[in-house]
């Protein structure tokens, strides 16, 4: 009988192995779309951990983080209530550019993410390690831990980190370790290859935390905040900080890359002791000496890691040199001259799985049940993470409640981007997001990403009525604003002196608001200036600041944003011709030798999926439409 009870105790619908940013919003979607879910964490007092750097968003980034938001997820919301310091980066260019980003508290992020958890009732915890993935008849059944216990469900999500067989690296000194001074996972990635599973090697690096009272800031640039910062979350349960705290921007020097020179014999990157393939994006400081060796300089941005304490990162100065080379080479950088290290920079390898080894839900395509989010398919960056334990979430629990998966596409979101760029493509190294990456980036704007998401995350149960309601004012708001626009002229002398200042033509008649605004030159803040009766009405009608910046984006770009709405639905079509996972594409002799090693290999789901694998040719899929389409 009491084998019985624990059995029942232990028993629950998804697990989700690891508590980081993939792990954190994995288990919250779980729970919150009502899944009985259990979060395994080697350490409860390390839940929602900032790793690296202590900052959500950045380019495209800050696209991924609102996106999560939009949909229901957490990490928008943690950001704000933990933030610092909040920056829109590229706002000299168009709005699809534009991106959000946050410095963190680093403490107060991990305390935040573990009260969200724990306030979500469907949510519980067990602190230990999973040595081993249990399975029944092909498919997951539960899990094994390292004192023994086993947990059953019916999912897995595995989001491990940098812990799977971690291997720190400090110069000629190698540590086990999945994050410096914590134990390393092991046994899943053997019993996992021993089923078939491909696996391989990849590192990543972490620069040294410094003693901020021994740097000198007056020799360096001060970086401080928007004046007017905004943030992630469109809830309005957070709000815009009132207060920030400054960065800081110096460089390094000739003399820096000299000293850092010295240590490359004792390198591990030179030396060979590191096999994984390193992050291209965010390279080494060993990397960025060596492979722009025409540069006698390189910025560092110097960041606060909270309100209170006094560390520093020290971003751009990623290194696994003898710790005695980085504070030789730090003491060389203008205003660290006196500089303490409060840890050294370290590199650590672990192990990942090619994600071609998974379905668009983040569920292998051999394993049902199972599922892999974070950096355990190849990607670096919180941002990234966090996403895909998202959507892996999501997809469990509708799973579990035998409902449709959940699957978004290139046009509809960054997140569908970077799931189809890492099924369909696969990555060699750590994969992280761009815009670039995003053919529709006109579409996926940070602005609209409730627009976009909301409502359809609002049908599956997870995005909550509080922010389908806050979604429809934004809506009826953006809408009375350009009507009021549109009704409203303004004369020559009210606006002339206005548009000559801005480079533009003067106007000979009384012109609409709206006509003026369209003028890529004018903004709707600058038209207000100059315009008492515009002024009047919003401030009498108190429209939220997003709902004008909504309007102003939808008077200048409408015509861009609709051309593309028509390529994006032209080139999709694609998406919705399925083809069987387990077909066998050997038997179709006309297409190309490369085609079918390549199609055998990522198994696609979809025509449009396999036209953008590499060596997939227009005359191979003019045969699988053959054979597919209608």
């Amino acid at each position: 009988m009491f084998h019985v009870e624990q059995m029942k105790e232990n028993t629950f619908e998804v697990i989700v192995i690891g508590a980081g940013h993939a792990g954190n919003e994995a288990a919250s979607a779980s729970g919150n779309l009502g899944v009985k879910t259990l979060l395994i964490t080697m350490d409860m007092n390390k839940i929602g951990q900032m790793s690296c750097n202590p900052a959500m968003g950045g380019i495209a980034k800050g696209q991924i983080v609102r996106e999560i938001d939009a949909l229901g997820g957490l990490s928008g919301i943690v950001s704000d209530k933990s933030a610092i310091q909040f920056r829109m980066l590229n706002v000299s260019k168009g709005p699809a550019m534009w991106s959000p980003r946050c410095q963190s508290d680093r403490m107060m992020f991990a305390e935040e993410w573990r009260l969200q958890l724990e306030s979500i009732p469907n949510v519980f915890f067990w602190q230990d390690s999973v040595k081993e993935i249990l399975f029944e008849n092909g498919k997951v059944s539960g899990v094994r831990t390292s004192i023994g216990v086993v947990f059953y469900a019916k999912k897995v999500i595995v989001t491990s980190g940098t812990f799977l067989n971690g291997v720190i690296h400090i110069g000629e000194q190698q540590l086990a370790g999945g994050r410096m001074g914590e134990k390393r996972s092991e046994g899943i990635t053997e019993q996992l290859v021993s089923l078939g599973f491909q696996a391989g090697r990849m590192k990543t690096g972490t620069p040294p935390r410094v003693d901020g009272r021994s740097l000198n800031y007056d020799k360096m640039v001060e970086q401080e905040g928007d004046k007017n910062p905004s943030k992630f979350s469109y809830l309005s349960s957070t709000v815009p900080l009132q207060k920030q705290r400054s960065c800081w921007i110096t460089n390094t020097n000739q003399a820096v890359h000299d000293i850092l020179a010295e240590g490359f014999e004792k390198s591990p990157m030179f030396t060979g002791r590191i096999i994984g393939s390193g992050p291209r994006y965010c390279p080494s400081i060993e990397d960025k000496i060596t492979r722009f060796a025409d540069k006698d300089h390189h910025q560092l941005f110097v960041e606060p890691e909270g309100w209170k304490t006094v560390e520093i990162y020290v971003n751009g100065f990623s290194t696994s040199l003898p710790e005695e080379i980085q504070v030789k080479a730090l003491r060389q950088i203008q205003g660290f001259e006196n500089a303490r290290i409060f840890r050294p920079g370290y590199a650590i390898e672990y192990d990942y799985f090619p994600p071609n080894q998974l379905l668009h839900t983040l569920e292998s395509k051999d394993v049902p049940g199972l599922y892999f989010a974070g950096q355990i398919n190849g990607t670096t960056g919180y941002e990234e993470a966090a996403c895909q334990g998202l959507m892996a979430g999501i997809n469990a629990a509708l799973a579990v409640k035998e409902e449709a998966p959940f699957i978004l596409t290139r046009d509809q979101a960054y997140i569908g981007v970077l799931i189809d760029d890492l099924i369909t493509k696969s990555t060699d190294e750590p994969y992280r997001m761009f815009t670039s990456r995003a053919e529709y980036r006109t579409l996926l704007r940070q602005d609209n990403a409730d627009e976009r998401l909301t409502p359809m995350s609002h049908e599956i149960g997870l995005a909550s009525d509080e922010r389908m309601h806050d979604l429809e004012h934004k809506r009826r708001e953006t809408q009375e604003i350009m009507e009021l626009l549109k009704e409203t002229s303004v004369k020559p002398e009210e606006v002339n002196a206005y548009l000559t200042e801005m480079g533009s033509s003067e106007i000979p008649n009384k012109t609409s608001v709206l006509s003026l605004l369209s003028r890529p030159q004018t903004t709707l803040n600058g038209l207000i200036g100059v315009s008492e009766r515009i002024a009047e009405k919003v401030a009498l009608n108190s429209y939220k600041q997003e709902s004008l910046e909504q309007a102003e984006i939808q008077v200048k770009y409408s015509g861009y944003i609709e051309k593309e709405r028509l390529l994006a639905d032209k080139l999709t079509r694609l998406d919705y011709v399925k083809i069987p996972i387990d077909f066998d594409y050997h038997q179709m002799q006309s297409l190309s030798t490369e085609a079918r090693q390549k199609l055998s290999a990522v198994r696609p789901e979809t025509i449009g999926q396999a036209s953008r694998i590499s060596g997939v040719n227009p005359s191979d899929i003019a045969v699988l439409l053959v054979k597919f389409g209608r």
